[in-house]
């Protein structure tokens, strides 16, 4: 067992560091809104981190909140004038934002280093680190879509309209699905900069962005466990299978073309409808509620009975 772990060990942290950023990807589609900054926080707080780390000399952890703040803030900024967009035109926007990040890693040599990265960062994010880290946001993303926040965002996701009449503020909650997915982002690329010892501008480009999209479009996008389903296929298989590892992009782009075709829903939200669909069918029709209107009426028509029994009573 302790030999496949170690074999496999670069693998798990790629699962659960890309894990991160799926689930950044995650949190704006269920809000309904199409952005495709992931890789653009991602490479912030990555760059930030091991900058921080290698040419100011701050301690790794608080380097790592640093770089998790820097996505959260650029987020935040970004957010003010993309909550007003809808569609492709958050898309573009976002898109426009991970092409700038990239060019200034690419082009800002005396500070970022160019095409070279950097490197020198101690790796101080192991598996364990990261495994509790998924852990926790997780179990928060579980909790908030228990509360008002996840349920106006799926109400939002599914008609705007209805929304707004329900009173519910569509900009209010883009906003804040756009923070989150930064916050998350920037905490994935912090700690792929603390496990992976150098970090170069071509780890954070249009690959990164199309492959944490299609994780959650492959999983599903209405629970976190599609995201999660999502990053464990789409990560492992090249891996497992090395003879599609020169094909990423293909595999990725059958994939996402089967799943939309057969699975609109995704991997893991299709499975989770049809364990619900069973439930449901093995639950017996005596132990279901029944509904308000039918024991209603059941006791309007017990009632007659009775007078028309004590009626002939008396008589």
């Amino acid at each position: 067992m302790m030999n496949f772990f170690f074999t496999y060990q670069s693998l798990f942290d790629h699962i659960l560091v890309y894990a991160l950023l799926a689930m950044s990807q995650y949190v704006v589609l269920r809000a309904g809104v199409f952005s495709l900054g992931t890789a653009g926080f991602a490479a912030l707080g990555a760059y930030g981190t091991a900058l921080l780390i290698t040419k100011a000399g701050w301690a790794p952890a608080a380097a790592i909140v640093a770089g998790t703040l820097l996505g959260t803030v650029s987020s935040g900024l970004l957010a003010l004038p993309l909550s007003r967009l809808r569609g492709v035109f958050q898309a573009v926007a976002t898109l426009a934002l991970v092409q700038i990040v990239l060019s200034a890693t690419q082009n800002w040599v005396s500070l970022t280093n160019g095409a070279l990265g950097v490197s020198g960062i101690p790796k101080v994010a192991g598996t364990g680190t990261l495994l509790a880290v998924v852990v926790v946001v997780v179990l928060l993303l579980v909790a908030m879509g228990r509360y008002s926040v996840g349920r106006a965002m799926d109400v939002i996701r599914e008609d705007e309209t209805v929304a707004v009449s329900l009173g519910i503020s569509v900009p209010h909650y883009h906003r804040i699905a756009f923070i989150i997915s930064g916050t998350l982002a920037g905490l994935g690329g912090a700690l792929q900069a603390t496990s992976s010892y150098a970090i170069t501008p071509n780890e954070f480009g249009f690959s990164m962005l199309v492959a944490a999209l299609t994780m959650v479009v492959l999983g599903g996008r209405t629970t976190v466990w599609g995201a999660l389903v999502g990053t464990v296929i789409l990560t492992s298989l090249p891996e497992l299978f090395r003879v599609f590892a020169d094909y990423r992009n293909v595999v990725q782009g059958i994939l996402l073309m089967l799943v939309i075709i057969y699975l609109p829903r995704g991997v893991a939200d299709t499975l989770l409808s049809l364990l619900r669909d069973r439930r449901l069918r093995r639950t017996p029709v005596a132990a279901m509620p029944q509904p308000a209107s039918a024991a209603l009426s059941g006791s309007a028509m017990k009632e007659p009975v009775n007078a028309s029994l004590k009626v002939g009573a008396h008589s």
